[in-house]
């Protein structure tokens, strides 16, 4: 004999939030755009300070996707899942981000210092055939 599932809406697991994804040009300009979609994506609850830490990452991640992604679209999702608010940035291009050790006279090769020291976790992930993403998680406080 087999079991029958509840139909009745209490028994219904809930739906998980739909990520936000947008697709973005390799432009300079995306940049400020990635910025507003995302706090615009944040729910109420979210502190100020999660919120201008997500922006920073945002800025260094779309910067450096638009700067070595094979000038072809750059991708951003923003997830929440099990307490932590995930972003990942993906691009085309085929080389590995990697975190630099610039000079303190050096103007750039900062960002993924900074993306190291803000983000409770991140990771390159292999896109195979179409680049890479670049996925940070933060922990919801």
């Amino acid at each position: 004999m087999s079991e029958t599932l509840c139909s009745d809406d209490r028994c219904s697991p809930p739906i998980p939030v739909v990520p936000s994804h947008w697709s973005l040009p390799a432009e300079p300009a995306s940049v400020r755009c990635a910025r507003r979609a995302v706090v615009a994506a944040l729910p109420r609850d979210c502190s100020a300070e999660m919120a201008d830490e997500l922006v920073l990452l945002v800025s260094e991640l779309v910067t450096n996707a638009v700067r070595y992604g094979a000038r072809r679209p750059v991708e951003m999702v923003l997830w929440f899942v099990d307490g932590y608010v995930w972003l990942a940035v993906s691009d085309h291009g085929s080389g590995r981000p990697r975190v630099g050790s610039p000079g303190r006279r050096d103007c750039g090769g900062r960002g993924l210092l900074l993306v190291d020291r803000v983000a409770d976790v991140w990771a390159v992930v292999a896109r195979p055939g179409c680049g890479k993403s670049v996925v940070v998680g933060m922990r919801r406080r």
